[in-house]
């Protein structure tokens, strides 16, 4: 079946960097606006970003805002998550998921919920 595959996630001490990819199998990513979103213990799944199919359109949420940059490889059927100047807060679950992409400027990645992917746990602390 078609599903999502996210990678990259780690350990790393605060200001660190990681890479996460979410990559496609069995379809074909560039057809899709993709969502980054992560969960921390006890608290609500929120959006992280999001990106048009053609990556000329993005998305991020205010507390990621100038740290984070997503961006995308339609050739290699694979998004990106470059994750620089890590916080603790930003500790948790990240998974990626399609959709369409009218999601990214009117509904602020909300409305994308196709294919998730199973998750990159990753962990910022000293």
């Amino acid at each position: 079946q078609v599903q999502l595959v996210e990678s990259g996630g780690g350990e790393v001490q605060p200001g660190g960097s990681l890479r996460l990819s979410c990559a496609a199998s069995r379809f074909t990513l560039a057809y899709y606006a993709i969502g980054w979103f992560r969960q921390a213990p006890g608290k609500e799944r929120e959006v992280v970003s999001c990106i048009t199919s053609s990556g000329e359109t993005t998305h991020y949420a205010d507390s990621v805002k100038g740290r984070f940059t997503v961006s995308r490889d339609n050739a290699k059927n694979t998004v990106y998550l470059q994750m620089n100047s890590l916080k603790p807060e930003d500790t948790g679950v990240y998974v990626c998921a399609a959709g369409g992409d009218y999601t990214v400027a009117t509904t602020q990645c909300r409305l994308i919920n196709g294919f998730w992917g199973q998750g990159t746990q990753v962990t910022v602390s000293s």
